[in-house]
């Protein structure tokens, strides 16, 4: 095959959303990409639970929405959004002009899956009265059938906000809602969806930490399961837990969330100690298979070839906005 017919073959798969080709091992990735960023006027998005790499090559690292935002206030043609479907959608939705790619259009995400918006249309029904109130962490579609959106960070802020008298129902995430239910004391009807890595944290493994690990400070994401939240020395999002670690005097603290944020952790606070909370199966440490998807490799041939490229239609994107800008605004209102 000639060099000529092996890029268009690369080409098409790259168009389809399959993009896996071998990478010519000499390159220097990073060089490679940085090139490329700035030949396309490409900016670069990597979520938290990315590898170190991508990461630290990274334009921006983050948050899924916080992200997004940033994309949106840049004069950047294309973004690149290291992390899964839904966060790609979501920089769509606000940056609609931009071109979105995503590396891996199979980096998908449970919590998101755990909810198909043409069975949540039909649960919506049987609630008509009730306010629907969706985790940012839902597929752009799910967005259409929510009337606002909140993040880990606002959600407390935004359930508080909704008058009393108003019913509510929260989507996706089962565990967030409990917690939620828990330091609102509202009473809330709930889907059943969760987060593969946030469940499967082991109450055993992580108590006999403590133990060994008296002095460490045990701090966990609100969607892990109940018993673990009754554990912890802190609960917040991502970006909360990062900033917990840098400003509390503790040495040492135990993890419960996905691997990933630790090296945002270690960068912060070099002379501190992170350990990763111990998953229920063989594994060391407790990683997103999805997020995972995405590599330096397939980050290159993304920039390189403008695909996959994340599309939504029109209808998508304006109703799937206002959910998110009435968030926006309840949180300005409380200055977050």
């Amino acid at each position: 095959m000639s060099d000529t017919a092996f890029a268009l073959a690369e080409r098409d798969l790259a168009q389809k959303g399959f993009l896996d080709v071998d990478v010519d091992p000499t390159l220097d990735l990073f060089e490679e990409i940085e090139k490329l960023k700035k030949e396309k006027n490409a900016i670069i998005l990597a979520h938290y639970y990315q590898e170190a790499d991508i990461q630290d090559i990274a334009d921006y690292v983050g948050d899924s929405l916080g992200l997004s935002q940033q994309a949106a206030e840049t004069d950047a043609d294309i973004i690149v959004f290291a992390g899964v479907h839904f966060m790609a959608e979501t920089a769509k939705m606000l940056s609609p002009s931009k071109k979105v790619l995503l590396p891996d259009l199979k980096a998908g995400c449970s919590l998101a899956d755990s909810c198909p918006p043409h069975l949540f249309r039909k649960f919506k029904e049987k609630y008509p009265e009730h306010v629907v109130v969706s985790y940012i962490n839902c597929t752009a579609e799910l967005k259409t059938l929510t009337d606002i959106c909140c993040t880990s960070t606002n959600a407390k802020h935004i359930i508080d906000s909704i008058p009393e008298d108003k019913n509510i129902i929260f989507a996706p995430d089962i565990n967030l809602g409990r917690y939620l239910k828990k330091v609102t004391g509202r009473d809330m009807v709930l889907w059943n969806g969760s987060c593969m890595v946030h469940e499967i944290f082991s109450h055993e493994k992580i108590t006999k930490l403590m133990i060994r690990h008296p002095e460490a400070k045990f701090i966990a994401h609100p969607e892990c399961e109940p018993h673990l939240l009754e554990k912890a020395d802190y609960i917040g999002s991502t970006s909360g837990l990062l900033r917990y670690t840098k400003e509390n005097d503790a040495d040492t603290f135990i993890v419960a969330t996905e691997v990933g944020i630790i090296h945002q952790m270690e960068k912060a606070s070099p002379n501190k100690t992170f350990i990763p909370a111990p998953p229920n199966n063989q594994c060391a440490c407790n990683e997103c298979p999805h997020m995972k998807r995405n590599t330096l490799e397939k980050l290159y041939t993304c920039i390189k070839y403008e695909q996959p490229e994340i599309t939504l239609p029109q209808w998508v994107i304006d109703q799937g906005v206002a959910s998110i800008d009435r968030m926006l605004e309840v949180s300005a209102k409380a200055g977050l």
